[in-house]
């Protein structure tokens, strides 16, 4: 019982803080997604590949997290965006707290997409508001097509599923349609883009979808 007491105590200041982060984001305009997926499902990669195709078209900041390095956002520095790398040495999850610090660091006015790419990780990042619009939980082909299942929180918390690595599917044990099945079980409502870092597949649906919602 102290325990569950200690977690309701620690999600009750994370919540505070969020919403601390939203009234920022909404006086500013800015919409903001929580991204999040299992370590190796191709989140940077598709971040790579939004940024590619928005370049020039909107104005898009970046905040990174890792367990340790900063090599995402090295590869994210490419793109000439601004971007923040938060390392939580250890931590399996961003914070509210974490994110409300590393705001000190943008100019919101000149931002009107925050992306926020979490700690790889399905359980942790799926209990915790940083202040977002909404999560994206990213799945891969190559990890099976049951992964709703095993996850379901972080699905029902998501507002939108990206199926990545789909050029993959000859090669892997994933039944892309059994995959979507299971997500929509746990989360009728979930958005579903399927697609592919490598053929660009799906990333201008993507992108064409987060540009409506980040303008409308």
């Amino acid at each position: 019982m102290a325990i569950v007491t200690i977690e309701r105590k620690v999600l009750e200041k994370n919540d505070q803080i969020a919403q601390l982060n939203r009234n920022a984001f909404d006086r500013d305009h800015v919409f903001v997604i929580n991204m999040v997926s299992s370590p190796g499902a191709g989140k940077t990669s598709i971040l790579e590949r939004t940024l590619e195709y928005l370049k020039g078209s909107i104005r898009i900041g970046v905040i990174e997290g890792d367990v340790q390095t900063d090599l995402d956002a090295q590869r994210v520095a490419k793109y000439d965006v601004p971007t923040v790398q938060i390392v939580t040495n250890g931590g399996c999850h961003l914070e509210a707290n974490l994110i409300h610090d590393a705001l000190a660091n943008f100019d919101l006015t000149n931002i009107r997409i925050l992306i926020i790419e979490n700690v790889g990780n399905l359980v942790c990042p799926s209990n915790y508001d940083l202040g977002e619009a909404l999560k994206v939980v990213v799945a891969s082909t190559t990890e099976g097509d049951d992964k709703p299942l095993k996850y379901p929180a972080m699905f029902r918390n998501a507002s939108v599923l990206l199926i990545n690595k789909i050029d993959l599917v000859p090669y892997v044990n994933c039944n892309v349609n059994v995959l979507r099945a299971n997500a929509l079980k746990i989360n009728p409502k979930l958005e579903i883009f399927e697609t592919s870092c490598t053929t660009d597949s799906g990333i201008p649906e993507w992108c064409a979808w987060l540009r409506k919602n980040a303008t409308d």
